[in-house]
């Protein structure tokens, strides 16, 4: 799908809304060429130290979180509503057992200033580079959302992911 450079904020609320229903695909290339997407229903994009960043919450059990761990980077796809089935594969599948692409026909393309793949299909991709990153706090976590989501194991990592290139499709 052809793209066109748009700024980080463009039509943001679409992405918001997306990242709640169904989900926005997670994609990581490593340094030797392995990629992975996952589904994401947590994050948030904003302003941090000047920067426009999407904050993505990784699980360390998750394939994904090596990949970004090894190259730095990754990039945040919108599907469409078409392509809710994609979102709920990825979301319910490894990395590490299943070859999500090649399982879902799903085409790929480098990102224009990331190594890390964009999903060719998605009307708005974002490329960051990661700038920081830090593990949740279970002591500073509200006790019931600890109970809810985490049940003592399995802390997510925060990514703060510089926005070094958002675009659309012209139609999007």
């Amino acid at each position: 799908m052809r793209r066109v450079p748009v700024p980080y904020d463009y039509h943001l609320g679409r992405t918001l809304a997306t990242l709640a229903d169904p989900g926005l695909l997670l994609a990581a290339t490593d340094r030797s060429g392995r990629s992975n997407a996952m589904t994401i229903g947590w994050g948030t994009v904003g302003i941090v130290w000047g920067k426009a960043v999407f904050v993505v919450l990784v699980r360390p059990s998750r394939f994904t979180y090596g990949l970004i761990n090894d190259a730095g980077e990754f990039t945040v796809n919108v599907p469409t509503a078409e392509m809710r089935h994609w979102v709920g594969f990825c979301g319910t599948r490894s990395g590490r057992d299943t070859d999500k692409f090649a399982a879902l026909g799903i085409r790929t393309s480098p990102g224009v200033l990331t190594g890390t793949v964009t999903i060719d299909a998605c009307p708005m991709v974002y490329e960051c580079r990661s700038l920081h990153h830090n593990e949740l706090i279970p002591a500073n976590l509200d006790p019931a959302y600890e109970a809810r989501f985490y049940g003592g194991e399995d802390y997510h990592r925060l990514y703060y992911g510089e926005i070094l290139g958002a675009y659309a499709a012209p139609d999007y």
